[in-house]
């Protein structure tokens, strides 16, 4: 089959590199659509506050009728390079169908880009920032993604081994079943570490509550993902968009935020009623009726999507999370949610993989991070 590969270079263009995966998934009841508006966010790079420190080219792959048949983004983050003092391109939004010789192109094509940049390696599925979806799915295909993830068929991981990528690093996904009851020794341990330590969870009444708290949330955030893989510090600019993305979003029983005795954030935890379901409804399109359904999925669910957990490196082994977990697991039995779906964990990240070790669970997921050096 013949391949071309075409640069994005109109807003047209960008548009169709967007709804390629929804042609590409229209049969697969797993896939799940992200919404086409913050897509053309992310993208834009007058929209999406990472162009600060990022660069950016996406490629359309055609075929000879012309038809769509893979897409590829090459991700510069400057950012990043400067941390771990390597000169990298990331590619993300890859998708393409059952054919080697789509994804020879589409590779090709980032590594012309990077090679054009001095680029010693090109990795990926990697996004401008943590935020963004990444890696290929290598198990859990029977499984629907969190609304933060990405799935993808078996054959991409197959196909891009075949063109000498390697692991790089592997995320996790569990599925954890909420019990009838948060323990005993959860509300037990909460009291006394919150008297020994002078610690106290932040009684949220409002959203704008929660602003009194984004920096330090985002502080913390900042600081304690800071060796995480693929991640660059957040940008004021970059806080302030995910502030107005994710806040409007938010039910306030599923957020936890513990603060010492100078009131400054020590630990919090973020959970979302899943929007996976919602997704698949709307289509992409989040007017006429995809809000409809977003807005059905935040109030009844049984399912809620766990987004964001960090604690204080100071007191990791104090028992906050112990207080987090006492929030948000007694809102998650009286709101009648079953299940909670982790967002990807790095493999090797034990702290945050052992905060579910004390109920049932099973891991469920995989995706994996490919790397390959370049001449």
């Amino acid at each position: 089959m013949k391949i071309t590969i075409k640069e994005i270079t109109s807003k047209n263009d960008l548009k169709k590199f967007i709804k390629f995966p929804n042609k590409l998934y229209e049969d697969n009841k797993f896939y799940v659509p992200p919404l086409i508006s913050a897509e053309l966010e992310t993208l834009s790079k007058d929209k999406n506050p990472a162009f600060d420190f990022c660069e950016a080219k996406y490629w359309l792959a055609y075929n000879e009728d012309n038809t769509i048949v893979g897409r590829i983004a090459g991700i510069i983050n400057h950012k990043y390079n400067k941390k771990v003092g390597k000169q990298l391109v990331r590619f993300g939004w890859l998708d393409f169908i059952e054919d080697i010789d789509v994804l020879k192109a589409l590779i090709q094509a980032v590594v012309k880009f990077a090679n054009e940049k001095g680029a010693v390696g090109i990795h990926g599925p990697l996004g401008f920032s943590d935020f963004d979806a990444s890696g290929i799915l290598i198990e859990g295909f029977d499984e629907i993604p969190t609304a933060y993830g990405k799935y993808n068929y078996p054959y991409y991981s197959q196909m891009i081994e075949q063109l000498g990528f390697e692991k790089e690093v592997d995320w996790v996904e569990f599925r954890v079943t909420v019990p009838d009851e948060i323990p005993v020794r959860y509300s037990q341990i909460t009291g006394s570490i919150a008297e020994k330590y002078k610690l106290q969870s932040v009684k949220l009444k409002s959203k704008k509550e929660i602003l009194k708290y984004a920096d330090g949330i985002f502080q913390l955030l900042n600081k304690e993902y800071e060796s995480i893989h693929g991640f660059s510090e957040l940008t004021p600019n970059q806080i302030d968009a995910l502030k107005k993305q994710f806040i409007p979003l938010l039910r306030l029983k599923f957020v936890s935020v513990v603060v010492n005795a100078e009131n400054k954030v020590v630990g919090f935890g973020i959970c979302l009623p899943s929007l996976s379901r919602a997704l698949q409804q709307a289509k992409g399109n989040l007017f006429p009726f995809g809000f409809l359904h977003i807005q059905k999925a935040l109030r009844v669910n049984e399912t809620i999507d766990s987004l964001l957990i960090a604690i204080h490196s100071d007191y990791r082994k104090k028992g906050v999370n112990s207080m987090i977990f006492n929030d948000i697991g007694n809102s998650m039995i009286a709101t009648g949610i079953k299940y909670i779906e982790t967002t990807r964990m790095l493999e090797h990240n034990l702290f945050i993989q052992n905060l579910w070790n004390k109920f049932e669970y099973r891991q469920h997921k995989k995706t994996r991070c490919y790397v390959k050096k370049i001449v």
